[in-house]
């Protein structure tokens, strides 16, 4: 009997030990993906943006002064260009990416996409959110001097990976910040 008890003891130190390491190789597991996949997440949403500044027009917003150095490089939390233009040449949609702060400091925010149609009695058509978790994201455009035209727009965005809102993991892991900057110039068609 006392061999079968201590048999019996054994057993459950070890199933014990073994789902408090199976618990442990999980919450790592649910970590990595979720850090992975904000990464990936964070990196198409930054190609799309890039994409849009190389193929986009006619950017803003436009400092005041071009020739004021003070203004010029501009830093916006927003960047928007012309995407489509009717028949007769005028601007008939916008494209305005921006960052939007979470609601108490210390939140989150997101960034959108908003498509606006300007001069409408409704100029928003279009809005979605296009990646959450950011913390900061930042748009430097800098314009040329002689031409007005953006020659290159910078992108820097610090985001959390944020997939699963209910993970409460340990100091040890959590994931780590995703810091992502790029720079791309407009394709200017002259």
């Amino acid at each position: 009997m006392v061999e079968m008890l201590i048999a019996l003891t054994i057993s459950s130190l070890l199933l014990t030990a073994a789902m408090t390491s199976l618990h442990t190789m999980f919450q790592h597991y649910k970590s990595t993906t979720e850090s992975a996949s904000t990464h990936v997440v964070s990196r198409m949403v930054m190609h799309r943006v890039l994409t849009m500044i190389r193929t986009g027009t006619d950017f803003g917003p436009i400092p005041a002064n071009v020739l004021d150095p003070a203004q010029n490089p501009l830093i916006s939390n927003h960047i928007e260009f012309v995407s489509q233009r009717d028949l007769q040449g005028g601007i008939s949609r916008v494209t305005r990416i921006e960052f939007r702060p979470g609601a108490e400091p210390g939140d989150t925010g997101e960034l959108w996409f908003v498509l606006l149609a300007p001069g409408e009695a409704e100029p928003i058509l279009e809005e979605r959110p296009l990646i959450s978790g950011v913390r900061q994201a930042t748009f430097t455009l800098l314009f040329n001097e002689r031409t007005w035209l953006l020659d290159r727009a910078e992108i820097d965005m610090t985001i959390e990976p944020n997939d699963s809102v209910d993970l409460t993991i340990g100091a040890d892991t959590t994931p780590q910040t995703i810091r992502l900057i790029a720079s791309a110039a407009p394709r200017q068609l002259f």
